[in-house]
């Protein structure tokens, strides 16, 4: 497995839009292209308000340049993305990066809400 963490900084006024493109479209899209949703955070303590920071899970980078392609060419994709940004953009910037697990890294487990860090950690 590899893991792609996905930081976007939204524009200002624009986070409840961007939220709400995920939340009503695109992770349904996701799921249709074969892209696993680890997670969605944004800040609660430290760092900026306007980012929005998301990972998902590929079995290979081959799958992960697949399920993008044919995410990024669904007619349902561009439509959604015309329409939420007929206002104007609500993306500032992205960034990305591609992460495999460690050797001693717990398969298939993300934290959940109320579990704490592993101790040692």
């Amino acid at each position: 497995m590899i893991y792609e963490l996905r930081i976007y900084t939204a524009l200002p006024g624009r986070m409840t839009a961007l939220q709400s493109r995920f939340r009503e479209h695109t992770c349904r899209l996701f799921e249709k292209h074969g892209i696993r949703v680890v997670g969605f955070w944004t800040n609660l303590i430290g760092g900026p308000s306007d980012e929005l920071w998301y990972l998902v899970e590929f079995h290979s980078l081959a799958h992960r340049e697949q399920a993008w392609d044919a995410f990024l060419h669904d007619p349902e994709w561009v439509r959604v993305s015309e329409e939420s940004t007929a206002d104007g953009p609500i993306v500032a910037r992205f960034g990305n990066r591609i992460l495999k697990p460690t050797d001693f890294s717990p398969p298939g487990r993300a934290l959940s809400p109320g579990d704490t860090a592993r101790p040692g950690a």
